[in-house]
């Protein structure tokens, strides 16, 4: 194509999220010539996850970076609890997982992105290109070599030995590889909202349930990040009730921010978020991967996302790192990290809209006062109990370890 800028790496992932990331930090850690493509100019998305588990801060401890990570400001939370109508039940209690810790650290993702880049550009073979979108595959009969992007100086063809599509769950690149996905399901949608936070509020991290809603307030320190659930498709519905009906549902469900609901002043304020529940058949072609989003869309129940992402990135960089050092990996490589991180996506997906169903499905759909269901109670009347739920969402089903090997970086981190 004329005036296209051209380029060749071992290795070209797409999106800069947790998934391409962590893996193109993996990669160039062990040596291997890595490109990461960001389609934005910076990580400054209000409405990404939060939740940092375990399994994730055990591999920056196995990266040798958790002291650093810990140093930004963060908080943590040990204990995850619902209040459903007047009860409060405690549903995930973290002090037993094993790891060197027992919380989930609460960061926004573009902070914990920035940390991450900034580690990986300490490596002479890690490089990263922002506000440059993949577009489309390059092939060679029926493998893929390469990938096309538009950047602001033109388009970019990159030639690789592998390419991974790390760019979510409307992902171009898996489309353009014609995989196919199957579709799960989801019968929820989420607003997302910023109400403010004073020092007097609830210091944990609480989902309320009451009938017919369900509100998550996330703490950022100075503002709670607002997530409520909703039935799918009822966006419009809610919209025609107007914005007083909606402070009023906020209120019902929240009652300590009844007071600074009326910060919500347009619907530019309040974003869907469609939630999708779905994953590939099959996660490869010849010269190609997805991993993450691009993979496996989950819901946000758990915040398991950024964490299961984080996981596919770790196997993939295990089972790849040595076949991209003696060149290019083969199908069965590539088949081999499907297999790894199938069965841990889908019982993960399984559980996920388990709860979508038999609670939050319940729940949105209830008239009168919400009791919580019997094996949630369980999980209050039996402390012993709340340890496993706080395994699968600290860890969940197969967690990763660094297998990798480290190359000495050039400098330090920026």
């Amino acid at each position: 194509m004329s005036g296209e800028r051209t380029r060749s790496v071992q290795c070209c992932i797409a999106g800069g999220g947790p998934a391409g990331v962590m893996l193109g930090y993996l990669l160039a850690r062990s040596g291997i010539d890595v490109l990461v493509l960001e389609k934005h100019a910076d990580f400054l998305r209000d409405f990404r996850g939060d939740t940092i588990h375990p399994s994730t801060l055990q591999i920056l401890n196995e990266l040798g970076v958790l002291g650093a990570f810990l140093t930004h400001p963060h908080s943590e939370v040990t204990e995850l609890a619902a209040r459903i109508g007047d009860t409060t039940i405690a549903l995930a209690t973290f002090a037993h997982v094993p790891g060197p810790c027992q919380f989930i650290a609460f960061m926004p993702q573009w902070d914990f992105l920035d940390f991450l880049v900034g580690r990986a550009r300490g490596f002479p073979s890690f490089h990263i290109e922002m506000q440059a979108e993949a577009t489309d595959l390059l092939m060679d009969r029926d493998r893929v070599i390469g990938l096309r992007a538009q950047t602001p100086a033109g388009a970019l063809a990159v030639h690789a030995d592998l390419v991974v599509a790390a760019d979510g769950r409307h992902s171009a690149l898996r489309a353009r590889a014609g995989l196919e996905v199957e579709d799960i399901g989801a019968p929820i949608d989420v607003l997302w909202m910023r109400l403010s936070r004073r020092p007097d509020d609830p210091g944990q991290t609480f989902g309320n349930i009451a009938a017919g809603g369900v509100l998550v307030a996330i703490n950022r320190n100075e503002y709670y990040q607002c997530a409520l659930v909703i039935r799918k498709g009822g966006f419009d519905d809610i919209r025609a009730g107007g914005l007083e009906r909606l402070r009023a549902d906020v209120a019902h469900l929240a009652p300590f921010l009844h007071d600074r609901v009326d910060e919500l002043q347009n619907w530019d304020q309040v974003q869907l978020l469609s939630v999708t529940v779905d994953r590939l058949k099959t996660w490869y072609r010849p010269g190609f991967l997805c991993i993450g989003d691009a993979a496996h869309a989950m819901s946000p129940v758990g915040g398991v996302g950024i964490n299961l992402a984080i996981a596919d990135a770790v196997a993939t960089a295990n089972r790849l790192v040595g076949p991209l050092q003696a060149g290019v990996p083969g199908a069965h490589d590539l088949r081999a990290v499907q297999r790894r991180r199938e069965l841990p996506t889908r019982l993960m997906q399984g559980l996920q809209v388990f709860i979508q169903r038999r609670v939050l499905g319940r729940v949105l759909s209830s008239t009168s006062m919400t009791t919580a269901p019997w094996f949630l109670r369980a999980l209050a009347s039996i402390p012993l109990v709340r340890r496993v739920p706080a395994l699968i969402v600290g860890f969940g089903f197969l967690p990763e370890h660094v297998r990798t090997l480290a190359r000495p970086p050039a400098s330090g981190p920026d």
